[in-house]
């Protein structure tokens, strides 16, 4: 009886490090924090890039990386609680996704040897994440999503001949929403625009700046600011009332209920800040000696049921070379 309890005791213990082998030990794999600013799709979109970027080479979640996600829900004060858990858990890369999560990265581990890899993020130089010529400020590095600021506004204009004051919403606590303004403020006189701001600072701002906005302009331009974009839903509901069109900054927007866009895709975005997550992870590069990278490829993405609401016909020559068309408005 003793010998058949020992069997089964050992048979046991057999199975158990087995079933530990088969998943995985925890002491092989490596954690990485990942830190999101707000809950919307195209910063989703990042992540979902992000990962499958790692997965490209060689890292995947759960089986050799175990990936510690947060979301600040566009609040500064909790993104900067959620970069300093990660320092303190010493995980051994930070994803930051868009510019104020990114800021409170690099501030949280840049007395550390923990690397920061961001991702969505406008302007990395006027960010204070990159130097004038590109290179890291430290032990950061990633990728942005800088706006064809110029081709958005030959869009306009070719789907919009007669308009001529363009609105735009942003956050003026947000660094990249101040520099994408002043581009398109700069070009905005070439293509017979003038660009009619309105600064926020929160979302409860949102519902009177929109109904103020809307009074005064022909159509309304959304950037890729966090603060706005999370409350596209209410925007895209007041213009559709007044018929106004709004036009979106990438695909999510648009498959949303914004026009049309020509913007980047942001899970290829994610992809590519995965890949050079990678190389840090393998030890082939070091964050600090990274130039952050643009993806400068840019499609055309249109709505046909927003068209249609609006009474506008979009042009066939980009409805012909379009990424991708839609013909509803996603819930």
């Amino acid at each position: 009886m003793k010998r058949k309890i020992a069997g089964m005791i050992v048979l046991v213990l057999m199975m158990s490090m087995f079933g530990a082998c088969s998943k995985g030990s925890n002491k092989d794999m490596i954690t990485i924090g990942i830190g999101q600013y707000a809950e919307h799709p195209s910063l989703d979109n990042c992540r979902e890039g992000f990962l499958a970027g790692l997965k490209s080479e060689g890292y995947e979640e759960g089986k050799n990386i175990k990936v510690e996600y947060e979301n600040a829900q566009a609040d500064n004060s909790l993104a900067g609680q959620i970069t300093d858990g990660f320092v303190s858990k010493k995980v051994a890369l930070i994803c930051a996704i868009a510019t104020p999560m990114a800021q409170s990265a690099y501030g949280a581990a840049k007395d550390t040897d923990i690397p920061v890899i961001f991702t969505a993020v406008t302007d990395p130089i006027l960010a204070k994440l990159a130097k004038d010529d590109k290179t890291p400020v430290g032990n950061i590095t990633g990728t942005s999503d800088k706006l064809p600021v110029e081709e958005q506004l030959k869009m306009i204009r070719k789907i919009l001949p007669e308009a001529k004051k363009i609105g735009i919403l942003y956050n003026t606590g947000e660094v990249n929403s101040v520099s994408a303004i002043e581009e398109y403020k700069a070009l905005a006189g070439n293509y017979g625009f003038e660009i009619v701001e309105s600064g926020i600072t929160a979302t409860a701002d949102i519902p009177l700046a929109t109904d103020n906005i809307l009074t005064k302009v022909d159509c309304i331009n959304n950037l890729t600011d966090n603060t706005v974009v999370s409350s596209l839903p209410l925007i895209l509901k007041k213009a559709a009332e007044k018929k106004i069109p709004v036009f979106g900054s990438e695909v999510e927007q648009v498959k949303s209920g914004c026009l049309a866009t020509v913007g980047i895709d942001y899970y290829d975005l994610g992809v590519k800040t995965g890949k050079m997550a990678a190389q840090v992870l393998k030890g082939e590069k070091k964050a600090s000696d990274m130039n952050f990278e643009i993806i400068d490829k840019a499609a055309f993405y249109g709505n046909s049921a927003v068209a249609k609401n609006l009474g506008i016909d979009l042009p066939k020559d980009l409805t012909d070379t379009a990424g991708e068309m839609f013909d509803s408005i996603a819930e």
